[in-house]
């Protein structure tokens, strides 16, 4: 499914072809300090389905304690983010589904993960797969 993205100010948009019904909701200390939210839901686009229209994100590299490397994106003006990726090798694209303008076409999450790290006021979701951690 062709999807169409943007940053909260528009200066960067980017489109992708995305598989519906194959959302990820993570619930770890990094996507709830990345986000500034509870989670992080994103979905996967493979690299040659991936195409920044405009503009130019900035990108951290964060390290997890377990010492593997992701790239994070995010515009450089509204600090919105817009996609993760492995920094050596940037095949599949974790694009976040809030900046997607189709995201209700998208269906339910097909896995939440971390969720040993979910807070407490946000309950399993029913049909969902749920995983303590990185599976």
């Amino acid at each position: 499914m062709k999807v169409q993205g943007r940053c909260h100010c528009g200066a960067i948009t980017y489109e992708a072809d995305v598989t519906p019904g194959a959302i990820n909701v993570c619930h770890c200390l990094d996507c709830q300090m990345l986000t500034g939210s509870a989670f992080r839901a994103n979905i996967a686009a493979p690299a040659d389905r991936f195409r920044i229209l405009t503009g130019k994100p900035r990108e951290y590299i964060k390290t997890a304690d377990s010492g593997v490397r992701r790239v994070h994106a995010f515009c450089g003006t509204c600090g919105s983010p817009v996609y993760s990726c492995a920094p050596d090798n940037r095949q599949t694209y974790s694009l976040r589904l809030g900046a997607l303008s189709e995201k209700e076409a998208l269906g339910r999450p097909a896995r939440q993960i971390w969720t040993k790290r979910r807070l407490s006021w946000i309950g399993p979701m029913e049909g969902v797969a749920e995983f303590d951690g990185q599976p």
